[in-house]
């Protein structure tokens, strides 16, 4: 079997229809890749016996002929933020580090319906609340890559570092990632991998552990554009169960695949350019836009002027939302308890221990925001300047396709970097944070290498439901940049 690295959804289930490989033994193989590389910790809880099952019953539908879905025998990992029945599920805190659901997300159970093969449930920053992946409970993810000539251990990214670490790294052929303010796409661009955030309302919220909920989004993790469209595929769905899921229908996103980039108005947002930016940023940013031209496409310079104000507004908006949404976690219902004398040194004793510092933080800010006196000067405020940012992305689109801009203003950075300031850490989302307020689609797409060798990746966004001109634009930005690095 070749380098498990190379293997793709497409390619594997084109040898799984060939019968060149069944789907027990590319679970196998995996199984065993993830095992030999539990050095990176990408995983919380490994699920080798459920895998074989569901990799026998996808192999016995293929024997028999009968019905089988676009992720059939394909093994994945599943961020550890999706409920999966009767398989813990912590989001990587304390607080719910012995919890075992007894249902199944809306998302996980489409791709179990898919055919898809779980091999466990991946790290992440604890609750989702991070862009390293070094606020885990279990611990820290490592990236796969290095610096060229170092033996540096690099953050993946977060909050979805575990799953990209499990792909980049070999152990799954994709997984899945929530998207907040950038936990997909930012994780993909510094470990040279491919990460979509659909429209919000796309995926399902339902049975997803929740952060902030008019921000979270589950999207795919994977090697290619291609195999983000088949992903997607069977991610999304229409959710009574979910108030905000839209009952659109997901269009044909791998057909898109095959279009070219001719005809399409590629806008170029000015006030993505940052005091300081590194000049390999900048000039994969040129590049791209490049050559989007060379492939027939115009190039239009275009404004978004309440950008600036886009990351404050998300850590105002994000904060107050997990105040709400972590006021669950009491010790009295589920989770993770501290007994203490009284009810209240209960609830003291059982948040203080159970969330990190990170949650804890952010729990208060959020708290702090919404309290009486400050609700209308931050909240309200914050809800107003994200209306304004949704609307400059409304009148871009207007006049352009697609926006092209860097998905993140650096390459993974190592460990203990910007760890003692929760500013610099934020700014890591400074490109991926607008289009997450604004609800729109976007993906991170590996664009080249910088100087060290590690890769920087290129975001593209489009308009409300707009994936199919996504998967278009990106489809054709991955063949013209032709990333072919490998940790």
């Amino acid at each position: 079997m070749s380098d498990l690295r190379d293997w793709t959804i497409a390619t594997a289930s084109d040898a799984m229809e060939k019968g060149e490989v069944s789907s027990v033994e590319l679970t196998d193989a995996f199984i065993a890749a993830m095992e030999a590389g539990r050095t990176l910790n990408a995983f919380i809880t490994e699920t080798p016996e459920l895998a074989r099952e569901r990799a026998a019953a996808s192999d016995e539908r293929r024997k028999n002929g009968d019905a089988r879905g676009p992720m059939d025998g394909i093994p994945i990992g599943m961020k550890d933020l999706f409920c999966t029945e009767g398989v813990k599920t912590t989001a990587a805190s304390h607080i719910l580090d012995n919890f075992v659901p007894t249902y199944e997300s809306t998302v996980s159970g489409n791709l179990r319906d898919a055919g898809a093969v779980m091999l466990g449930k991946t790290n992440l920053d604890e609750f989702a609340m991070g862009s390293a992946n070094i606020t885990s409970y279990f611990g820290s993810v490592k990236n796969p890559w290095t610096p060229e000539g170092a033996n540096a251990n690099l953050v993946p990214g977060g909050s979805s570092g575990g799953s990209v670490a499990a792909v980049s790294g070999g152990l799954a052929i994709a997984a899945t990632g929530t998207d907040t303010g950038g936990s997909i796409r930012q994780p993909a661009s510094f470990t040279g991998l491919v990460g979509m955030k659909p429209t919000y309302g796309r995926c399902s919220r339902w049975g997803t552990v929740a952060f902030a909920s008019s921000l979270d989004q589950a999207g795919p993790l994977t090697r290619t554009v291609e195999d983000a469209a088949i992903m997607l595929q069977a991610m999304a769905s229409h959710d009574p169960k979910d108030s905000t899921s839209l009952p659109m229908v997901l269009p044909d996103c791998r057909a898109a695949c095959t279009r070219d980039a001719k005809g399409l108005r590629v806008g170029i947002p000015k006030e993505y350019t940052l005091d300081g930016m590194p000049e390999e940023i900048q000039k994969l940013w040129n590049q791209g836009a490049q050559w989007f031209k060379e492939m027939g496409a115009e190039i239009v310079e275009v404004s978004l002027p309440h950008t600036k104000y886009a990351l404050p507004t998300y850590y105002i908006v994000a904060p107050a939302e997990a105040s709400s949404n972590l006021a669950r976690y009491d010790g009295v219902r589920y989770g993770f308890r501290k007994d203490g004398a009284s009810l209240d040194e209960m609830y003291e004793l059982t948040r203080g221990e159970g969330f990190g510092a990170e949650v804890q933080r952010r729990v208060l800010i959020g708290t702090y925001v919404l309290s009486a006196g400050y609700y209308d000067a931050y909240y309200v405020k914050a809800q107003q300047v994200r209306t304004l940012i949704a609307e400059d992305f409304k009148k871009i689109f207007a006049d352009v396709d697609v926006l092209l801009t860097p998905t993140a203003p650096s390459a993974a950075f190592a460990e203990g970097d910007k760890m003692d300031d929760p500013i610099a850490m934020y700014l890591n989302d400074v490109f991926t944070v607008p289009a997450s307020l604004a609800g729109l689609p976007a993906i991170s797409v590996p664009g080249g290498v910088d100087k060290d060798g590690l890769p920087l990746g290129l975001q593209l966004i489009t308009g409300v439901c707009q994936e199919e001109t996504l998967f278009r634009a990106a489809s054709a930005l991955e063949m013209a940049a032709g990333f072919e690095a490998r940790p």
